[in-house]
């Protein structure tokens, strides 16, 4: 075997191997469901108190980002992920409304949350956690 012969092997190893890491990078990663779902009853502990029901809404919509960046879905803010999603919520509206409600409660719009509200947004952020795979059915 030449030197040359070698070389021209080892080259064409580590081309197929950044090739293979590239392809892997972009692949959606498959979601660790238990994690998320130990999240998701930390997050119901927030539901008992009217007062902490932001905090549960909050928590949901970070659940939502972290699920949309891990199925590598594009877009630099939560609504652009969505937008990139939207095929596979099966509730799209009822996500919207919740994102909409979560970003009216950080900006401070909105002060009190009724329960209606936080129970269709709740239940919205569930289904589409479900709809990513980050929940079981």
């Amino acid at each position: 075997m030449t030197i040359e012969l070698i070389v021209a092997a080892i080259g064409g190893l580590l081309v197929l191997l950044s090739v293979g890491f590239f392809i892997y990078r972009k692949m959606p990663h498959r979601l660790k469901t238990n994690k998320f779902t130990l999240k998701w009853k930390r997050l119901q502990e927030y539901c008992k108190d009217k007062n902490t029901w932001s905090n549960a809404l909050i928590d949901a919509d970070k659940l939502l980002e972290k699920a949309l960046r891990m199925r590598k879905y594009k877009g630099k803010s939560v609504g652009e992920m969505m937008v990139s999603a939207q095929k596979v919520f099966t509730d799209n509206d009822g996500i919207w409304f919740a994102h909409n409600l979560y970003k009216k409660v950080l900006s401070g719009e909105v002060k009190r949350i009724r329960e209606e509200d936080i129970k269709e947004a709740l239940v919205a952020y569930r289904q589409a956690l479900r709809d990513l795979g980050a929940l079981r059915q």
